[in-house]
């Protein structure tokens, strides 16, 4: 299983905190580096000192400055950029990591944020994914030699050229959510990952088995796609200091053991067992105290547990 590290920089991470998650990251062996899309949190408001920051230009930083985990969001609302100049901005990144990239694009859900900075937030917004999707693929896979257009209710794109290529195959790109119908066709269309997160085994479970089908309807082996889930990382080198975390971040110890990582490294090695039987391949280790390196050592801990 695939263990990666999830940040959310909007809560006040300034710039050298995430450089240092990111290269702690991949000192201690994670597969992957993701970060939020956001500008503020959903009130506007910030846990710390205001550290905006922008999600594709600081991983463009990042790919320079680490070597091998991958980096990505979780997920990029299609709200913030034009499909087709985030499809350019996304095959820089990726050349500049050396095919390290991978793209989550969701259809965008903090209004308040929207409102702060004067950027439109129509109601129905999956139409806006669909077409962004079809996209951000469409300009990927054009050859330099050839253009790609496109017509639909929210976007034209007339004769944009190709080469807009990634450095391998393609960025895989990542859809979640716990949609019934449409997430998981967009997924068995789109994806090369499926997500979901921050719920508990049972409801985990039950998405996973609704993707499952998708990709079957789509005529797609259910293999190919990944499964993976987001969970709040909560851990401390004993159940206490895990306690200790949980009430410094306001957040309830049971909640946290029923839906997130929570207590010592083997408790949480205990919980990646119980997710592996679920069938997820890959797991994001959120973790919400961006002044907190430590915890990504006990994390560290629990992987290898893992085993």
């Amino acid at each position: 299983m695939e263990y990666c590290i999830f940040v959310e920089p909007q809560l006040g991470m300034t710039w050298d905190q995430l450089l240092a998650f990111a290269q702690a990251t991949e000192r201690l062996g994670f597969h992957g580096f993701f970060r939020s899309d956001h500008y503020t949190q959903p009130d506007r408001s910030f846990s710390g000192a205001p550290a905006l920051s922008d999600a594709w230009t600081t991983l463009a930083a990042l790919a320079m400055a680490t070597e091998r985990v991958r980096l990505g969001t979780l997920v990029t609302p299609v709200t913030f950029r034009h499909p087709g100049v985030l499809a350019v901005q996304v095959a820089n990144v990726d050349a500049m990591s050396n095919g390290r990239v991978e793209l989550g694009l969701g259809a965008g859900w903090n209004a308040p944020e929207h409102e702060a900075y004067g950027i439109p937030f129509p109601a129905k917004r999956f139409g806006l994914l669909e077409e962004s999707l079809a996209i951000v693929t469409g300009l990927w896979t054009t050859p330099p030699d050839e253009t790609f257009s496109f017509e639909g209710e929210h976007y034209r794109l007339d004769r944009a050229p190709g080469g807009q290529r990634p450095v391998g195959d393609d960025v895989p790109i990542i859809i979640g959510g716990g949609g019934p119908t449409r997430t998981p066709a967009l997924a068995a269309a789109y994806a090369r990952e499926f997500n979901t997160g921050f719920v508990a085994d049972d409801v985990v479970a039950e998405r996973f088995a609704r993707v499952a089908d998708a990709t079957q309807v789509a005529g797609r082996d259910p293999e190919s796609l990944r499964l993976s889930v987001a969970l709040t990382a909560t851990v401390g080198a004993t159940e206490a200091s895990a306690k200790a975390r949980a009430d410094a971040q306001g957040r309830d110890p049971h909640h946290e053991r029923a839906n997130g990582l929570y207590g010592t490294p083997a408790d949480v090695a205990e919980r990646f067992a119980g997710l592996r039987a679920l069938g997820a391949e890959r797991v994001y280790l959120q973790v919400l105290d961006v002044t907190d390196l430590e915890q990504l050592d006990l994390l560290a801990e629990a992987v290898r547990l893992a085993g």
